[in-house]
């Protein structure tokens, strides 16, 4: 007999009895679940054993100077279940000077990318990740772009990048 993962509600309340207390909200039909960074990796592995199969995405949010916010970042983990096409937002909140959370590469794979992106525009770093590198800027980039603090035009930044042209003989 081929395994269903239980409601999103007993999930919840299952990931509360093992971690805590822990802030739910619904919006829109969306149930979003805050997760203690230092426990960040082992509620994601127990929501992964619980059928919660599939890692969407993982993304950030730079909140700075968001009013009454009392983190820096939240990372976003959107989690699916395949079996039963339920929806899981696990958010996680870190700050500076060292934003940092335990890698999911060894939960999911494609978690490797989707926190390489994150690590090069926000500076969240991954603990334990096989090759946290620069995704999207050259690896010259010393800043993380999508931060709330980087300028609109850049620190100039650009002007000692190879340049890369193409033959067109």
């Amino acid at each position: 007999m081929p395994f269903t993962p239980p409601p999103v509600d007993d999930v919840l309340a299952g990931l509360a009895d093992r971690f805590g207390t822990l802030d739910v909200s619904v919006y829109r039909g969306q149930t979003r679940v805050v997760v203690p960074a230092d426990m960040s990796f082992d509620a994601l592995a127990w929501l992964k054993e619980r059928g919660f199969d599939l890692l969407v995405d993982v993304t950030c949010v730079d909140y700075l100077e968001y009013q009454d916010a009392k983190h820096r970042y939240g990372l976003v983990y959107l989690l699916a279940s395949t079996a039963t096409n339920q929806r899981l937002t696990v958010r996680v909140f870190v700050d500076d000077p060292d934003p940092t959370v335990k890698s999911a590469v060894p939960l999911w794979a494609g978690a490797n990318w989707l926190e390489r992106e994150v690590w090069d525009l926000f500076g969240i770093r991954f603990t334990g990740h096989p090759d946290l590198r620069r995704l999207v800027m050259p690896e010259e980039f010393t800043a993380h772009p999508l931060r709330k603090d980087y300028p609109l035009q850049g620190r100039g930044e650009r002007h000692n990048f190879p340049v890369i042209t193409r033959d067109h003989s």
